[in-house]
């Protein structure tokens, strides 16, 4: 009986390898055969013009300097010309900014749909796209030789149209907050809450321009931040990425940060910035993620829209070129209870007339058109990978294409379908003009960053302008400006912190090497004269949760008791100093009693937590939330309104140092 089971196991596991290899093997040949189908389409590179001693490049290759190719000549007469020379399959390519991978060398890896990845060479060749952003990717110099491929087919396109390269927040200390990678070579920074907890406008605009200045070196032209949503619902998911949930300051950072990355004006070493997400993301019903169909919902028991607009407003008079709306449903602000990228009166009547925003509107990634694996919808596995089609889901995919178009927006994040729009206007649901509307801007934007006149990076000089010595120690200097001391008991007639050189000390979850070179590190707490904890912050570990990555802490703020119960032990045995990363307000009243200090960070390297522990830097972090003092008054609190948490136990703007 075993031999027979054994036998059948083994015949199983030999279909299921032969299947697998075989799938593969399609998968490759099935990739290699559209690769080879759209390189038919490519034409030469552009040749160079010599014209009164300046260089062209003549991208429509007809051996004369158009408009358009012509830097000398005003931004708005370059459009016009190129705008009258494109189809309307390369408008509507122009309209849609789809995620890429970048291989581990430098090379192609094709345009995400997961499983179904539509490559590269077809993206740009046949599909007529040129707005990219970028997920994980390769240390700095390799990512820049891709980035440099790139724009060599998409010159070989019949306009040479360059590509423009987007991100999200490459700088944290942290392998992935958010969707927010670090790129080998780069700063490491605090997160944007970190930057509030500093505080200082003038710090962050730095940080903007080194920021600027790295994206550049490797060729990032659009930054997919900043986030100008409050922290006001202090359950949300995201408040990492918020500047906090006072609105002036929010305000004051954000317009800094935009700043910072653009410039006065864009030119070719200005980062534009994609500020998100309008009309501000962060009221979510119970605190729920709107990536998530149960988060769809955005309430506002406190009529407290307005107070949202603040930091947005600033970004517009800061000039941020670009807006990104958020998934959600605005419920009870408009007469249709749909998305926000599908709401007309949010985006035409809000945001363009009453607003007067005049720059390029890009939805939120994934809008459109299920995601897939192997052809089989994955929002019906994964609910995070679903269609964020909130109130339109009854609508086919191009109806929704445009209905959005009709609601104000130009370009659709995280789709690579704009077959939909040439069928929108072939078959006269909309016109051409319509198309000519965001083309307009989006082809501006590209014209202002330099690209028409000079896409290509410098590989061999990425290393001079990333990770310089300026940078590395502004950005060291941001993990220890933004850790906030909340509390600091007396121990034997002394505050426990700062700790004395050679304390001998137990540590978790910290890097041994490190704390060594501050302290005795001993293997038991019985042998510590201080214990040193490192604690993850509250959340509901099976919610927010994405192909094995914590994308979206949610849900609970306040530990269970069997997760207390451990550090509780040692607190009882010996002096304990608490260290934690705050991705949102904790609810920690057990610990703030009971534990001899505890030190908040917002993305900081063990290297900053042991220097501030140990008095190399004395703190000066402010926090830049309410902390509560019980989930209690956390459910009691209303979505949209900021300090209205009852009695919290720590206040906005709290925070200790050695001084005191």
């Amino acid at each position: 009986m075993i031999k027979k089971v054994l036998k059948f196991i083994g015949v199983f596991l030999l279909v299921l390898v032969i299947l697998i290899v075989g799938l593969v093997s399609y998968f490759y040949f099935n990739q290699t055969s559209k690769i080879d189908t759209a390189m038919e389409i490519a034409g030469p590179p552009a040749d160079r013009i010599i014209l009164d001693g300046e260089r062209f490049r003549d991208l429509n290759k007809n051996g004369e300097l158009d408009p358009y190719e012509d830097f000398r000549q005003p931004v708005e007469l370059r459009v016009e010309d190129l705008l009258s020379q494109m189809t309307v399959e390369e408008k509507a390519g122009l309209m849609f900014h789809s995620p890429a991978a970048v291989g581990s060398d430098g090379n192609f890896a094709g345009v995400f749909n997961i499983m179904n990845t539509l490559p590269l060479e077809v993206a740009i060749l046949e599909k007529k796209m040129n707005f990219f952003n970028l997920f994980a990717v390769p240390k700095a110099e390799l990512l820049a030789e891709w980035q440099n491929r790139v724009q060599e087919l998409a010159e070989r396109t019949r306009l040479g149209i360059p590509v423009t390269i987007s991100s999200d927040p490459r700088h944290t200390t942290m392998e992935l907050a958010t969707i927010g990678f670090n790129i080998e070579g780069f700063s490491k920074w605090t997160e944007p809450i970190g930057l509030a907890a500093i505080g200082d406008s003038a710090f962050v605009h730095r940080f903007g321009e080194i920021a600027a200045q790295e994206y550049r070196a490797v060729g990032i032209h659009t930054a997919l931040h900043p986030m100008a949503d409050l922290a006001t619902d202090p359950r949300w998911a995201r408040i990492n990425g918020t500047f906090g949930e006072d609105a002036e300051l929010a305000a004051k950072l954000t317009a800094a940060y935009v700043h910072g990355f653009q410039g006065d004006s864009l030119t070719s070493s200005s980062v534009s910035t994609m500020t998100k997400h309008f009309p501000g993301g962060g009221p979510q019903d119970d605190g729920w993620d709107a990536h998530f169909r149960f988060g769809k919902d955005q309430v506002y028991p406190g009529d407290n829209f307005d107070y949202h607009l603040i930091p947005f407003e600033a970004a517009f008079e800061a000039g941020t070129s670009q807006i990104m709306p958020y998934y959600g449903v605005p419920v009870g602000q408009t007469s249709e209870e749909v998305g926000f990228a599908f709401n007309e009166e949010i985006i035409t009547d809000l945001l363009r007339d009453s607003l007067q925003y005049e720059g390029i509107v890009c939805t939120d990634w994934g809008l459109i058109n299920e995601t897939t694996i192997l052809g089989y919808p994955l929002g019906e596995i994964i609910e995070f990978a679903g269609t964020k089609n909130y109130g339109v889901e009854n609508l086919s995919p191009v109806l929704r294409v445009k209905k959005a178009l009709d609601a104000g927006v130009d370009q659709f994040g995280g789709e690579s379908t704009p077959e939909l729009v040439v069928q929108l206007v072939e078959e006269g649901s909309i016109p051409e003009s319509r198309l000519d509307q965001s083309v307009r801007k989006l082809l501006a934007l590209k014209f202002r960053l330099g690209l028409f006149d000079e896409p290509y990076v410098d590989v061999d000089h990425v290393s001079e302008l990333t990770g310089t010595e300026e940078a590395i120690q502004l950005g060291y200097e941001s993990q220890l400006r933004s850790q906030v001391l909340l509390t600091n008991q007396t121990v034997n007639g002394s505050p426990i912190l700062p700790l004395q050189k050679g304390t001998r000390i137990y540590i978790e979850n910290l890097d041994l090497e490190v704390a060594s070179q501050y302290g005795q590190v001993v293997e038991t707490v019985e042998e510590a004269d201080v214990a040193i904890l490192n604690l993850e912050a509250p959340k509901d570990p099976e919610m927010g949760s994405f192909a094995g990555m914590d994308l979206f802490p949610m849900g609970r703020l306040y530990y269970t008791e069997e997760e207390l119960a451990p550090v509780m032990e040692i607190i009882r045995q010996k002096p304990t100093v608490i260290t934690t990363y705050l991705s949102r307000p904790a609810v920690i009243p057990e610990l703030a009693e009971s534990a001899s200090a505890i030190v908040a960070n917002f993305g900081a390297s063990n290297e900053a937590i042991f220097d501030l522990l140990f008095g190399e830097f004395n703190p000066t972090g402010k926090l830049p939330f309410e902390m509560p003092s019980s989930w209690e008054a956390v459910l009691n609190q209303k979505e949209d309104v900021p300090f209205d948490s009852e009695d919290p136990l720590f206040p906005f703007g709290y925070g200790l140092s050695y001084e005191e």
